[in-house]
Formats: C-alpha cells, structure tokens, sequence
C-alpha cells in the first residue's frame, strides 16, 4: 500500500511571521509533522509543498522530498485542495495524508491509528477534529442572533459539537482533485484538545511551546509513621507544579493508600521495586522524581538503565544513590559536597494555602498556642504535650493540637477535647487558617517549621530523630527555639511556660528573624532547576 503524506509549508505567514521556521522547543515548527509522518508505520512516502528556501533545507535535513510550489499556489487565496493535487504528481497512491505544520503537538499513535481506521472502514476521506460542546449561537436567515441549542444543559450533556483541526485530512488518493480531497464517504476522527492546536496567533505559539516543552513525569514517594509523611505531602505540591499529571507510584509494603487524602492525581501502589522497575521500563518517562529519603545505588543505576535518557530528580537524598542521580534538591540541610546538589530554605516548595495567609499579628499577650508535630509524630510528643496542657495552670489559655494522618493513636489523643481549652483537630485541610489563630507554636524539626516560619509565629522546636537534628533552618538564629532530640517534659514545659509569658517585643524580635527568608517562591526555584536539566 503506498500512502504519501504532504505537509504544506509556505512562507507567506503574516499573522505569525515566518511560522513554519520558528523555533519551538528548539526545533523548526515543521519539524514535528515530518517526524510525525517519518515515525509512522503506514506512511511510505512523504513530500514538503513549498516556496520557502528555509523550509526546503529543513526537509532536505531530516531526508524527505521537497516538491517546490510556484508562485501561482502560494497566494492567501488558494485552497490546500489545489495545493496537495499539485504535490501528488503523476504516480497512484492508496491514501494521500495532509499534514499542517502547525499542528504540531499531533502524536504520532494518533496519527497512525487514524490513517488504521481509514483503511479498516474504508472511508473516502477522514478529518481530524475536536469535540468542543458549547452554548453557542448563530446568524439566522433574517441576521438576528438566534441559539443553536434546543435546551440549555451543563458542557457534559450537551451533544457532540465536532471542529476540525488542522492536524491531519486522510484521503483515497483517487478521490483527490484540484477544488476537493473530500469523498461521498467521509468520517472525522476525534482527537485531544492538547494534539488540536491550530497556531494561528501568537498564543497559539506560547501554548504549543508549553505543550511540547512539558515531560511525562514519574514520581516515586513513600511515607509512615517512622518516616514521616512530609515526603508525602512534598509529591503532592510537586506534581502541582507541573502542567501535565505526573504518575505517582508508592510502596504498598511502606505505605497505605490514606496517607494520600483526597486527591485526583494517577496513585499507582507497587509491591517494591522490582514492580517499579517493570512498570518504568515499558513506559516512556522523560523525568522521574524520588522523593523516598534515601537511594541505594542499585537502585538508581538500574532507574538509569531502563530509562537512559529520563532525567532523576531524588528530594532530601542522603543516600548513595544520590551521587547517580542528575540533580538532588535538599531544603532541610545546607550542606552539599558535589554540583548537582542544591541546598537551603529556597527550594522549600509550601502548601498552595499558604501562599493566601500572611504573617500574624503579634499581640500584646499570648491566648493561643498551636501544636503540632507533622504527620505522623512518632516520638509522641502531641501526647507529651497534651498530659501537660491539661494542667489547670494553663486554664487561662487556649490551644490547638493538630494530629496528622500517620499519627496511630488518634481516638485516645481526641479523648482530650473533653477540656475547655483543648481542641484536637485530626487531618485539617486549611491548615494555615487553623496556624494563623494562634499566637506561639510547638512543632517538630520538619516542614512544619517551615509553614510556621512563613506565618511568623514565634515557635518551639523538638527533633524527632537523629535526621532531624542536622535541620538547620529550624534553629535558634533564624527564630525558633531549638530544644534537641527528645527533651524531658520538665524542659518542654519550662520552655512553654517562658514563651506563654514572653513579651510583645520579644515576640515581635523572634517574627523578625522568621520572616527574614525566602520561603514563598520553592514552586519556581525547583520547576526552574528541572527545565535547565
């Protein structure tokens, strides 16, 4: 079966200048319809319709024909119909396929599943085209404005409303004519909003470089009790900042679905690595992301070997394996001893609610305490503290204990709402809101530290192991007050007595050094490191 596909490249573009040559993700934008057509498994010949000297040098780069137009078929006037009559010459061809430069975010599988259905139903010509159901209206016979709609429904229900695209017409070739490529039999083939996008404008342009510049991205995460759940927590901000959906794979021997919440991200649970490594290999990653606290360098020498030329990315990794990763974020130690490793408070990526809160207010008198100890707390230091603010010397305050969705002994910690002044939250959404009532807090060497710090809340700080203990940011200088792994409750409690009585001004000093950071903008520090990868 001999199929060719003509792609029409003129030089004539007035709206975008000089189109067809553009760079987009670094390549010519006629580029991805030759790679399309070259890639495919049914297209034998291909041929680039042209009156640009510049477009016949890509072609004859990537090793396709050129057929030169003249002059007389490059107007503004004249149809694609006249166009691909022209290019076809003498020879009998099967299917003849029109491809539009710019169409170019069109794979390639779409491609040649489309051209499969032309010849397994046997149509005359196919069209791609989009479903784009709208309310929308129209000109009637008298020029007024009338509903092309019988009923007003919600997008979803309305009916199919089909645009074409300029991506791909397939056509018998003994149907094609100098004023037509369309046949008795014709059918259109329904292709995604993201491979329809015609360039017409400048937008259009801005759109496909973002299209065509985004990865298909893997994200491995584990997350318990003993580990802690901000590696968690971290993935799902991480997946956010990308503009395709990352798939998310987890550990079901490490960690339990629920750790997640409620989220519509792709969570894929694998029985270990080697679960992992199967499903990598046959799937075509550009970046994957290890967020699992330490690698082994087996691990990632194989992550490498299946996916040569993925890019890995490990978050917080003081393992071996980090010396094979190609770029290593850590934004809880400010130690690095090799290039690919960046460190510091600056690619600290914060909950999206907390970009809407700014810092508090510092009050004359301290009323409200906030404790919390991340997601899961294995050193039970909310129990710790719960045993000691149900003291009746600290009636006259108020406090919020919040326990997160690692934290194994929910139902007797909750029992402590029974107090007046105690309130035990478990697994809050808007944890800002809930941080930003208070007036000190007491928390963990982790992430916590940093949303506080972004709020200003002068806090008290306990490690919750060894790790934990090289956080350097959660320090006395940078305004918290530092306790060490593990202190005794007479410590604890001395220090929240101190900071219950504490001063408006000293509070104030503490604010000063909290807020004296750039903790706002580790969204753009870390996307910024991954695009120059």
């Amino acid at each position: 079966m001999k199929i060719l596909a003509i792609i029409p490249a003129r030089k004539g573009s007035k709206g975008v200048p000089n189109k067809n040559i553009r760079l987009v993700n670094e390549r010519p934008l006629v580029y991805y319809s030759i790679m399309n057509a070259k890639k495919s498994k049914w297209i034998t010949d291909i041929k680039v319709s042209t009156d640009s000297e510049e477009v016949a040098v890509i072609a004859k780069q990537l090793g396709v024909d050129v057929h030169w137009r003249d002059s007389s078929l490059a107007g503004d006037e004249i149809t694609l119909d006249a166009v691909i009559f022209d290019a076809m010459g003498n020879e009998n061809w099967d299917y003849v396929v029109t491809m539009q430069p710019t169409s170019p975010t069109l794979q390639k599988e779409t491609l040649d599943k489309a051209i499969n259905y032309s010849i397994e139903l046997q149509v005359d010509t196919l069209i791609s085209v989009v479903n784009h159901p709208h309310l929308a209206w129209v000109n009637d016979s008298e020029g007024k404005k009338r509903p092309a709609y019988t009923e007003r429904k919600n997008r979803q229900y309305l009916p199919g409303y089909y645009l074409e695209t300029g991506a791909f017409v397939i056509s018998r070739g003994s149907i094609i004519t100098e004023k037509t490529r369309i046949g008795k039999n014709v059918d259109v083939y329904e292709i995604s909003k993201e491979e329809a996008v015609d360039i017409d404008n400048f937008g259009d342009l801005l759109l496909v470089e973002k299209l065509l510049s985004d990865k298909k991205i893997a994200i491995y995460v584990n997350g318990n009790n003993s580990r802690g759940m901000g590696h968690i927590y971290r993935a799902l901000e991480t997946a956010d900042i990308f503009y395709s959906k990352p798939d998310i794979f987890y550990d079901l021997n490490q960690t339990e679905r629920r750790f997640f919440g409620e989220t519509t991200h792709n969570l894929n649970g694998v029985d270990g690595f080697g679960e992992l490594l199967g499903i990598v290999e046959k799937s075509n990653y550009d970046l994957i992301i290890n967020d699992v606290l330490t690698t082994t360098a087996d691990y990632m020498i194989a992550l490498k070997k299946s996916l040569p030329d993925a890019k890995l990315v490990n978050f917080e990794d003081d393992g071996e394996g980090a010396h094979f990763a190609d770029l290593v974020i850590n934004d809880l130690y400010n130690t690095s001893d090799a290039p690919h490793i960046v460190v510091g408070e600056k690619y600290y990526i914060a909950s999206k609610l907390f970009m809407l809160y700014q810092p508090i207010q510092i009050k004359e008198k301290v009323e409200k305490v906030f404790i919390g100890f991340g997601g899961a707390d294995p050193q039970n230091y909310s129990d710790r503290l719960l045993r000691i603010i149900s003291g009746s010397e600290y009636n006259n305050f108020r406090f919020t204990v919040v326990l997160g969705r690692g934290k194994i002994n929910i139902d007797s910690l909750q029992k402590y709402n029974k107090y007046d002044n105690i309130e035990v939250l478990y697994d809050i959404v808007n944890m800002p809101e809930v941080m930003s009532e208070c007036d000190i807090a007491i928390t963990s060497r982790g992430r916590m530290g940093y949303e506080l710090a972004i709020l200003g809340i002068p806090t008290i700080s306990v490690a919750q192991n060894k790790r934990e203990e090289s956080h350097k940011f959660v320090s006395n200088e940078n305004g918290f007050s530092y306790l060490g792994l593990n202190p005794d409750d007479q410590i604890i409690e001395e220090n929240l007595k101190m900071f219950l009585e504490s001063s408006q001004t000293q509070r104030r000093h503490y604010q000063t050094l909290l807020l004296n950071h750039d903790l706002r903008n580790g969204r753009r520090h870390v996307r910024n490191l991954i695009d120059n990868l």
